[in-house]
């Protein structure tokens, strides 16, 4: 998804790693930045393909974990999203994404000739990628089992995963470039960064806690109250502070800037209890449930999204030590000490009120997923670029070196598969995706076992496309 974004062909980098020869003399190990942009930007290499392996793993983990969620969690609601609090598997994949962004935008502008230009850049392929997100996730696309395509423009949904991923990017960019650069983590100049994360994380508990929400209203879908048409259904609110799926500030700041029509029709909170008698999976509405339940709500809001910008900075810190200590084993230490200091922080917090909840991007979440993110990241750096143990994770670099465009867009995002599934024999049903997967259920005499054994066979294949697309040389 994400990944490391090269500023100028003619930049030279550092060396980043060590390795140790067989007879104990040192080596010096460069990485490369790699771009996975929309555009194909420029793959920058030093010598030889040698890269910080560790990132490009922990990205292929990240889009193995999202295809597993998106794809499997229908029939094992278990790893799907929590409905509103708590924290599963697939609320983990969001803040490893952005975590990953923080991580390699340190790498890359950690050299950069011009501010101006590398801003320049930065701010036209945070464009190209919020365009990229609106032409996938804002409805044009159907998705698996869906032929058609088109959207109402008067209903398109602005904002998503891409569309966030270039937030986090462009805010997390622009600090790095001119509070950061060229500077050691703890200099006065590197503390602004910290000021700017301070300001972000005010300004959302503030709004959060702070922002009246009114009472509010949205046109309920008739298939559902067996009405003629759209019903007008009225959100009774009148508070603050409320951090419930009706009267929060997130949805309040999104319905008043992007519009009621504008945002996620199909929001998680339709899986709790209140709004749902298969819960915590999608299913019918109980008797007498709550008018909210079909009200629309964007999981990568306007507010959540700057929270989540916190994420990519912590994501820079991380590489702000890779960058500036050498000792192999001096990074693990520090990575391991800041993870363990997020986690403890998010749980603290989680007892002290702030509960976790991946719609609204509370601290405590952002606290608990940049923690482990930090965790895994250590753990795999340790693994594969420290103790050398690198094959047994190659299906997962492969596909971390092409997560973007080849991985979610035509993955994630059903373009492959429904793609596929265009091309049946007599009636739409009859096409390779679902026969397949019917054949792995039938021999399996399991719907769900079926339906694993078929993601994960999906999650190989595309770890051969990239494994394929590294060979040749070809970086989307």
């Amino acid at each position: 998804m994400p990944a490391q974004i090269a500023i100028e062909e003619e930049e030279q980098q550092q060396p980043l790693l060590h390795s140790t020869t067989s007879d104990g003399i040192e080596e010096e190990v460069v990485t490369s930045s790699l771009s996975n942009e929309p555009d194909s930007l420029e793959r920058k290499l030093i010598g030889s393909n040698q890269r910080l392996l560790s990132l490009d793993v922990f990205r292929g983990l990240t889009v193995a974990l999202m295809i597993l969620v998106d794809d499997a969690g229908g029939a094992f609601p278990s790893i799907n999203h929590a409905p509103w609090f708590g924290v599963t598997i697939a609320d983990f994949v969001m803040p490893f994404f952005l975590f990953g962004v923080g991580v390699s935008i340190s790498l890359v502008f950690k050299k950069a000739s011009s501010k101006s230009l590398a801003t320049k850049k930065v701010v036209l392929r945070t464009v190209k990628l919020f365009l990229l997100g609106l032409f996938l996730q804002g409805g044009y696309f159907h998705g698996r089992n869906n032929l058609a395509y088109g959207v109402d423009v008067a209903k398109i949904r602005w904002l998503g995963v891409l569309q966030r991923i270039s937030i986090g990017y462009l805010l997390a960019s622009i600090t790095e470039i001119w509070l950061v650069r060229n500077v050691m983590v703890d200099s006065p100049t590197a503390f602004f960064q910290k000021i700017v994360a301070t300001l972000l994380l005010s300004l959302y508990m503030c709004l959060l806690y702070g922002l009246y929400v009114p009472n509010w209203e949205f046109q309920s879908p008739s298939l559902t109250l067996s009405t003629n048409g759209p019903h007008t259904q009225i959100v009774h609110c009148g508070v603050r502070g409320s951090l419930e799926p009706p009267c929060n500030a997130v949805g309040y700041i999104d319905r008043y800037f992007l519009g009621e029509q504008h945002l996620y029709r199909r929001p998680v909170y339709r899986r709790t209890k209140e709004c749902s008698v298969n819960s915590p999976d999608y299913g019918p509405l109980p008797p007498h449930s709550p008018e909210w339940c079909l009200a629309p709500f964007d999981p990568e809001g306007i507010l959540s999204s700057l929270m989540a910008v916190l994420t990519c900075i912590v994501g820079l810190h991380f590489g702000h030590i890779l960058l500036h200590h050498k000792g192999q084993m001096h990074r693990v230490v520090l990575w391991s000490m800041s993870s363990f200091a997020l986690l403890f922080s998010g749980f603290v917090l989680q007892l002290l009120g702030i509960p976790f909840s991946k719609p609204l991007y509370t601290l405590s979440y952002m606290c608990i997923t940049a923690g482990a993110s930090g965790l895994f990241l250590t753990i795999i750096f340790y693994i594969v670029d420290v103790k050398h143990f690198r094959k047994p994770v190659v299906l997962l670099q492969w596909m971390g070196m092409n997560a973007l465009i080849i991985i979610y867009a035509l993955a994630a995002c059903d373009i492959f598969p429904a793609a596929v599934q265009g091309f049946y024999w007599r009636s739409p049903e009859n096409n390779l995706v679902d026969g397949l997967e019917s054949l792995l259920q039938s021999v399996l005499h399991s719907s769900k076992w079926g339906t694993l054994v078929f993601v994960l066979l999906e999650i190989f294949f595309w770890c051969l496309v990239g494994g394929f697309l590294h060979m040749k040389g070809i970086y989307i």
